[in-house]
């Protein structure tokens, strides 16, 4: 008897763990939360392109809406202003959710050594994934995304949140 006969049967059922199934659909679903506030910005964008086509991994659904999207994907120099309206924006988004720090100036300060920049968004937001590089390539960040869904379906315990 093989699985394709459990599913055609009257009487069959499939059985699975509820919570392995949303780690799947979670996994497999993540809408980013494009916050592209520098140069690194415009890799972001060329991986949503046909190139890198971002969509093979289910994230093709780039929302401007916090509250539709379940990862913040922050990219580029972010400056002590810009960052309480950045934590504003992560603040309105709807649990669980994770963050993708994208290139040097996000993760940490880049080669700006400046009183307005901040040295690092891990600073004001509990960080998942640093994609590496100025600008990082487009696969740098499917890498990073791919990582992250990888911590999302290991994922046993609840995530704390940074205020």
């Amino acid at each position: 008897m093989g699985l394709e006969d459990k599913f055609t049967s009257k009487d069959g059922f499939f059985t699975s763990k509820i919570d392995a199934l949303l780690e799947w659909s979670r996994k497999n679903s993540l809408w980013p939360m494009p916050m592209g506030v520098s140069c690194c910005a415009i890799t972001m964008m060329a991986t949503a392109g046909p190139r890198f086509d971002i969509s093979r991994f289910g994230s093709e659904v780039f929302r401007f809406s916090p509250r539709q999207s379940d990862v913040m994907i922050v990219a580029g120099t972010v400056t002590y202003k810009m960052a309480k309206a950045i934590r504003k924006v992560y603040d309105q988004m709807p649990e669980p959710k994770w963050v993708i720090s994208m290139g040097a100036c996000a993760s940490t300060g880049g080669m700006f050594r400046s009183y307005s920049v901040v040295q690092g968004i891990d600073q004001f937001l509990p960080v998942d994934v640093y994609v590496a590089g100025c600008p990082p390539r487009p696969d740098n960040l499917l890498n990073g995304l791919i990582t992250l869904q990888k911590k999302i379906q290991g994922k046993k315990e609840k995530k704390v949140s940074n205020k």
